[in-house]
């Protein structure tokens, strides 16, 4: 019998988080593991983009109704709700950030932690 492994705490938030992004029709979705880099402030970032500060908006809320909802877990700390560009939803071992496009381009936090595993999530059409 095979053994199936059994997920993190940090994974299923991650999962819920990506969830709660796609509801809103969140773009360009990617999860950076962190946890084999020392001085990594978590474990997870999860980033993506919305085409709109409205729908910046409308993401994070999505992410705290959905993770609220499914693993009855909120935010610790919220960041960047005043002006929509960035957003970042901080659950301590995962991190949330939802940007405008133009934002996300200009701090590219992909390349930043280029150290970390990436995967890229598939748009949902």
């Amino acid at each position: 019998m095979a053994k199936t492994k059994k997920q993190s705490d940090s994974e299923k938030l991650c999962d819920a988080i990506v969830e709660g992004m796609q509801d809103n029709k969140a773009k360009d979705i990617v999860v950076l593991d962190l946890r084999a880099i020392d001085s990594a402030v978590c474990d997870f970032f999860v980033i993506c983009s919305g085409d709109s500060s409205t729908q910046v908006d409308g993401i994070a809320d999505s992410v705290t109704r959905f993770t609220r909802k499914s693993l009855k877990q909120k935010p610790w700390h919220v960041e960047g709700k005043t002006k929509s560009e960035w957003v970042l939803l901080d659950y301590i071992n995962v991190v949330a950030h939802v940007f405008y496009k133009e934002t996300r381009t200009f701090f590219d936090l992909e390349d930043l932690w280029s150290d970390a595993i990436r995967k890229d999530i598939p748009n949902l059409n």
